[in-house]
């Protein structure tokens, strides 16, 4: 009975690794007709299963194409961004093998990297890419940036009124005005820098809490729907594509971007050991290209420079994954410190 277990173990590692070793040399091939090869590949799968966080109602915009085109059918399964990590490092550290791609924040895919989970790919999508869409070890490229826009509200604040720089919101018209997002430390550290560093980036933001407040809100989401209702009557951090598709729908909002602009990058990547590789790799590509003109319907600022985006013209700078990832305790106790405690937990729990 051993030698029987031992023996359906060892095909069963077999079968594993060969999987793994076609999906790689799939992944990592780049001759002329390699999508002719992942396309004929990824049919006969003919199906994939995603993990993400875009938003649900964003997701049939981008999906529905793809299974069109290939008829290849997406089992998308869909949460925030730690649920996301814990599934799939969970998946995979019990060698559970049922996503074939993850797209979410490029912090969280760096994470998946280090432990990896995920499988390096060599595509020529990549050459299309803004500066830092995809990182040396090449298991990850991200496919759109969120940028982080401020917004007011239309009915409390005139366009003439607004803040030109960051320094402009010391003044004291925005006494008692000011929202932030409790979670976006990546924010916070990127204006101290573009401020002059640590020491007088952090002074900064001392003296803008100290002279007129800010109040912090969980979920960009629920900011975005403050300003609308004017109890937030300007936000200083939401992602673009948020008061735009609220101002579209005739709500009392509108944006503006003090520069440079700051913005986090989602990615993409293909599970090193995705029950459905080629399908897997397919739409990692199509992620990269033909999704990527889509993205701009909804608002999204692509990662693709050959699309023209819904922020042309606007100084974007993105903040750096793995950094984020390292220094997250760090600039979270710093941003905690610093406004969180400050500006008082009342208006909005973290």
């Amino acid at each position: 009975m051993t030698s029987w277990l031992n023996m359906l173990l060892s095909v069963a590692a077999l079968a594993t690794a060969g999987t793994a070793a076609a999906q790689g040399s799939l992944a990592t091939y780049e001759g002329a007709d390699r999508m002719d090869k992942i396309v004929a590949a990824a049919k006969k799968e003919g199906t994939l299963t995603l993990y993400t966080t875009i938003a649900e109602k964003d997701l049939p915009t981008l999906i529905k194409p793809f299974e069109s085109k290939y008829g290849i059918k997406v089992n998308v399964w869909r949460a925030g961004t730690d649920k996301v990590l814990q599934r799939t490092l969970v998946e995979a550290k019990a060698n559970r093998h049922e996503v074939d791609v993850v797209h979410f924040g490029s912090p969280e895919m760096e994470a998946l990297a280090r432990e990896k989970v995920l499988q390096p790919v060599n595509s020529p999508a990549y050459r299309d890419l803004v500066a830092g869409a995809v990182p040396k070890h090449r298991m990850w490229a991200a496919t759109l940036l969120s940028v982080w826009v401020q917004a007011y509200n239309t009915n409390l604040i005139k366009k003439a009124d607004l803040p030109r720089t960051y320094q402009d919101l010391l003044d004291p018209k925005w006494k008692g005005k000011l929202g932030i997002e409790a979670k976006d430390e990546d924010w916070f550290a990127s204006v101290m820098d573009v401020m002059g560093g640590k020491e007088k980036g952090l002074k900064f933001f001392q003296d803008l809490v100290a002279r007129n407040g800010i109040a912090p809100h969980k979920g960009h989401t629920l900011l975005t729907n403050m300003v609308v209702s004017g109890e937030v009557p300007l936000a200083l951090t939401v992602y673009n594509y948020m008061p735009e598709q609220a101002k579209r729908k005739g709500a009392p909002i509108d944006w503006f971007a003090l520069e440079p602009a700051f913005a986090r990058s989602n990615a993409v990547g293909v599970a090193r050991q995705s029950p459905h590789p080629a399908a897997g790799l397919l739409f990692h590509e199509y992620m990269l290209t033909d999704a990527q003109q889509l993205m701009t319907t909804i608002d999204y600022v692509p990662s693709n420079t050959k699309v023209t985006s819904p922020l042309k013209g606007v100084k974007i700078v993105i903040t750096d994954p793995a950094g984020s990832l390292d220094d997250a305790d760090k600039w979270g106790a710093m941003f905690d410190e610093t406004v969180l405690k400050r500006a008082g937990r009342s208006s909005g729990p973290r």
